[in-house]
């Protein structure tokens, strides 16, 4: 399946992380981009959605907006409801820890797929290949202002009611206190393997070792990920320990909508 609609991937970097070269630009069906990362880069990456400019030339997005007026996001980061690639390369152990967040709400289908991984971490596909924007509870939809009701982002609870026990802040600010919510188990049903609160940490955080790693917006709803025993692969614990140094890495970004994050330079798609 392709996006029937272009994406605005945007790149916020980590604090203490260098920016990139471009922090925001447009992919129609069937375009890429590559990236190149800088070492132990950590950050994130998104799609924007129902982008266009004003009469004064201000640029804008119905979904995922950064709010920076123009195609690059210079810095800023998603507005929520958003589904966000993340990334910390070259972690706890030398190893790359990634993930599909819906802690911030969904707007659009992603997957995040490992290639020529080297032993170690689980180097496996995840993600959130389905479409949440139809399924979503009336109560926290974003309704397209031009499309008669249609559904075209999906609120998380904390963004829609701002609720303490849904953003798990104040006393409900740690694993114990907050827990899983008839809206996230919502996400969590469709997408297993995606964040779908704060403290989802044990199924939804995943690693790989120098991999080239693959990001598809808008993928196939065929597209599996689940391991070769029918099982969906286990997530990673994620407080081990040491740092190590490592080369540029590199990523692509494919409009099927298509990026790919890799450790060396990728030919355009």
């Amino acid at each position: 399946m392709k996006c029937g609609y272009t994406v605005w991937p945007g790149v916020l970097s980590g604090a203490g992380t260098s920016q990139l070269s471009t922090t925001g630009f447009v992919l129609q069906t069937g375009q890429s981009n590559v990236l190149t990362m800088p070492p132990a880069w950590s950050g994130r990456i998104w799609g924007r959605t129902y982008c266009s400019q004003d009469a004064a030339g201000r640029f804008s997005c119905a979904t995922a907006d950064c709010g920076s007026g123009v195609v690059e996001c210079n810095g800023a980061g998603a507005t929520p409801p958003a589904t966000l690639a993340e990334f910390t390369l070259n972690g706890a152990g030398g190893l790359d820890f990634f993930d599909v967040s819906l802690v911030d709400g969904y707007n659009v289908p992603m997957l995040i797929t490992p290639q020529d991984g080297t032993g170690g971490g689980n180097c496996t596909t995840i993600g959130c290949a389905t479409d949440l924007n139809s399924e979503c509870p009336p109560e926290l939809r974003v309704v397209a202002s031009d499309a008669g009701g249609r559904s075209i982002a999906c609120k998380s609870a904390c963004g829609a009611f701002g609720d303490a026990q849904y953003c798990c802040s104040g006393e409900y600010g740690n694993p114990n206190t907050c827990r899983p919510s008839s809206y996230s188990q919502f996400f969590k049903s469709a997408c297993p393997q995606a964040y779908s609160y704060a403290y989802d940490d044990g199924t939804s955080t995943f690693t790989c070792t120098s991999a080239n790693y693959l990001i598809t917006f808008c993928p196939s709803l065929s597209t599996s990920v689940k391991s070769s025993n029918g099982q969906y692969p286990r997530a990673v614990d994620i407080s081990r320990a040491e740092h190590s140094g490592r080369p540029l890495t590199s990523v692509a970004v494919i409009s099927t909508v298509t990026a790919a994050l890799s450790r060396r330079f990728l030919s355009l798609f």
